[in-house]
């Protein structure tokens, strides 16, 4: 395996320098590499196979995170040591933890995700905002949902924010991107999947379809852009449109609120007793 590097790497090495360039999009999709910051990230990306290239840290981190070291080097990564001041000039972050790792993309082609029957799915249409599609994706996973789909009108999945705001989540699930949103819409219904679109002005309540038992068979939630919510042509092809109740003053719930409670809502039904039932089911 890959040893550490006795000697600090120069600011201007070309590994540097090409690490510091998947801060941008462009170069994101033309390597197929992203930046994973902080030692979470980072011993998530080294337990995924075939995943960390390679990694960055700090003396002080090398020796403060030894134990993630020693994963990154099983997984066979490459290993620099660098002074603070390289890690900040590749960091995105205000305060950088140390570590910094250059990722495989690990995105899942929407056919396999469809392969898998998935029980319960996000379908993030036209979300712009990366903290919000980060947020999202861990809300999913803490859910137990089989998988995420980002349309094609949606923010870039490795974005730093959307990573960082993942908390690890994006290594623990397959996730689409770049899909259509009636691609994403037909190919779960022919799954199998029950389509409900999360609006608030939906003209279902979200308590009320828990009360019917409606909620038990596979379910894939389509969330919209921040601001104006999902376009009419969107809503038009779920089977339903269905709003979360509000009970208090608030004028309505952020996007990742709106879907951690969505999600929860369906994985709890689905976990009711007689277990997961057939969309078709009477």
């Amino acid at each position: 395996m890959p040893p550490v590097s006795p000697e600090l790497i120069s600011p201007r090495s070309p590994r540097v320098l090409a690490a510091r360039r998947l801060a941008k999009r462009n170069f994101r999709g033309k390597e197929r590499l992203f930046l994973a910051e902080g030692p979470q990230a980072v011993r998530e990306a080294a337990g995924h196979a075939d995943t960390l290239v390679e990694l960055f840290a700090t003396v002080e981190a090398a020796e403060r995170y030894a134990d993630i070291i020693g994963e990154a080097r099983t997984a066979g990564a490459r290993i620099h040591l660098a002074a603070e001041q390289v890690i900040e000039d590749i960091s995105t972050t205000v305060t950088p933890q140390g570590l910094v790792g250059v990722c495989r993309f690990l995105d899942t082609p929407f056919e396999e995700i469809l392969r898998g029957r998935p029980r319960l799915v996000a379908v993030l249409a036209h979300v712009r905002d990366p903290g919000n599609a980060g947020t999202v994706l861990r809300c999913a996973d803490a859910a137990g949902a089989e998988a995420v789909v980002l349309t094609d009108a949606s923010v870039d999945l490795y974005n730093p924010k959307a990573v960082r705001a993942s908390v690890g989540s994006l290594f623990h699930l397959p996730v689409a991107v770049g899909v259509p949103v009636e691609q994403a819409i037909d190919g779960l219904k022919a799954a199998g999947v029950r389509i409900l679109a999360a609006d608030g002005a939906g003209d279902r309540d979200l308590d009320e379809e828990l009360d019917k038992g409606s909620m038990g068979g596979p379910t894939a939630w389509v969330f919209g852009n921040e601001a104006w919510g999902l376009p009419e042509e969107t809503r038009a092809l779920a089977d339903a449109v269905v709003r979360v109740p509000i009970h208090g003053k608030a004028e309505s719930l952020n996007l990742a609120t709106a879907a951690a409670v969505c999600l929860y809502a369906s994985a709890r039904a689905q976990r009711a007793s007689g277990g997961c039932r057939s969309v078709t089911a009477s």
